[in-house]
């Protein structure tokens, strides 16, 4: 009988491991699409960044200096890796875009222009897709350093190597027109 009863235990305790094991491992994949879905979402932004460059340089030559910086910061965001270095990146990219919209802002003729206020709306979509990716991976990311950290199964996650994960923590994005005031 206690034959028996040492089996049982020992059997709820491996079946018990299995479920640990087997839920660290859905929240990785969940903050690995999570990530996967922010990426596809910033690459969608990339594409649109030398349109909207393109646009307002028609009308602001002389912002080179300008251009050349939301260039560069989207080139750093395109070969960022880690989530550290994308949110830096992102950073910097998201200044760059910031400072673009307020330059627009200056010129009547290009905040009329169709093509520069499709951009700006579709933009302004993405940004809003960005987020709502980044709110979803954020929140895999707590859900697996919680139970990373969690007993009993941080037993299994320190048994198995698995790693806490960085939140992605970027400024605002840019929403729409800047508005400046003169």
């Amino acid at each position: 009988m206690a034959v028996w009863i040492v089996v049982a235990l020992l059997a709820v305790l491996v079946v018990g491991l299995i479920l640990l094991y087997n839920r660290l491992v859905s929240l990785r994949a969940r903050v690995n699409n999570g990530w996967s879905q922010i990426d596809v979402q910033l690459r969608r932004r990339y594409d649109l960044i030398p349109n909207l460059v393109e646009t307002v340089r028609g009308y602001a030559t002389h912002e080179r200096e300008l251009f050349e910086r939301v260039t560069d910061a989207r080139t750093r965001a395109i070969g960022a890796t880690g989530v550290g270095d994308q949110a830096s990146a992102e950073n910097a990219l998201t200044a760059g875009m910031r400072q673009l919209l307020a330059v627009a802002e200056a010129y009547p003729d290009l905040k009329a222009n169709q093509n520069f206020l499709a951009l700006q709306e579709e933009l302004t979509g993405t940004e809003s897709k960005i987020a709502y990716a980044r709110q979803f991976y954020n929140d895999q990311v707590m859900k697996l350093n919680t139970a990373i950290q969690a007993f009993p199964s941080n037993l299994v996650a320190n048994a198995f190597h698995f790693e806490p994960r960085k939140f992605f923590d970027i400024e605002d994005p840019v929403r729409g027109p800047v508005q400046v005031d003169l």
